[in-house]
């Protein structure tokens, strides 16, 4: 599976992940509790982390707001906390995911791309953890109260919304240990994509300026292929891993005398 599959099956999953956390936190069931009568259930107690309702056997609902954020119990505030910042770190990690995917053409270098993916990647993990962290400390408080003897209120059950949460919390996880992968790829490059970009360059340079006449298009890849050759000397300089890497990116066998024709050349065309 090639590096841009795998990064768009990333944004796929952590994209639907983050919309199942989003609509979680309006979502009215997180604990639920019903009292039945012989023949129909006569009410149904639900409650989320903005108010909590009643609903009679015909259908009509009386709800009362919470009335005071500082009067909350300390569990509620926390899951409220946890869940805005969770939909705030899926909206950022979206955008930069958008910026450092390859399909797109925004970004820079590869380099770039990748370190912008991997941060994509960082937030999204942030979103699913505030979103785990968040639904499981709402049942783990329900299940506590549920199975305590000495616990005389309504007791409630766990309700649709935390495993709409749950499983949107392990897409956006999941999606973004991807993204994170994607890091090595890109700065990597592979020797075909290496071999590839030489190839081109041996094929301009084997025809004169006569027989193939260069336009705006081709001087705009001159100077794509001298970056990037500027950016791999400039290696030889940091550590010895980086040496590595920078043999590595040369294996296509590219010389001295390769760089500084192409810059006599796009020197050339800049002064026509």
């Amino acid at each position: 599976m090639s590096n841009m599959v795998r990064e768009i099956l990333a944004f796929i999953l952590t994209t639907s992940g983050w919309i199942l956390v989003s609509s979680t936190l309006p979502t009215d069931y997180w604990k639920v509790s019903s009292i039945d009568g012989t023949v129909i259930t006569t009410a149904t107690f639900w409650s989320n982390l903005w108010k909590t309702c009643v609903t009679d056997s015909t259908g009509v609902s009386n709800c009362k707001d919470f009335p005071s954020m500082l009067a909350l119990d300390g569990y509620i505030q926390v899951c409220r906390g946890l869940m805005i910042s969770s939909v705030c770190l899926g909206f950022f990690g979206s955008i930069f995911a958008l910026i450092g995917m390859k399909c797109t053409k925004i970004g820079g270098l590869d380099q770039t791309k990748a370190r912008v993916v991997c941060f994509a990647g960082l937030n999204f993990i942030c979103t699913g953890l505030c979103s785990l962290a968040a639904c499981s400390l709402y049942a783990h408080r329900i299940t506590s109260e549920f199975f305590d003897p000495m616990f005389v209120a309504q007791k409630y059950e766990l309700g649709a919304a935390l495993f709409i949460g749950w499983a949107g919390s392990v897409l956006c996880i999941l999606g973004g240990l991807i993204f994170c992968l994607s890091l090595s790829d890109g700065m990597n490059p592979s020797r075909d994509s290496i071999t590839i970009k030489h190839e081109q360059l041996m094929e301009y340079k084997s025809h004169t300026i006569r027989q193939n006449p260069l336009n705006d298009v081709h001087i705009k890849d001159f100077r794509r292929e001298l970056s990037f050759y500027q950016f791999s000397v400039s290696i030889r300089q940091k550590s010895v891993y980086q040496q590595r890497c920078f043999w590595k990116v040369f294996s296509c066998r590219v010389t001295e005398s390769d760089v500084t024709q192409q810059k006599n050349r796009l020197q050339h065309f800049k002064a026509l």
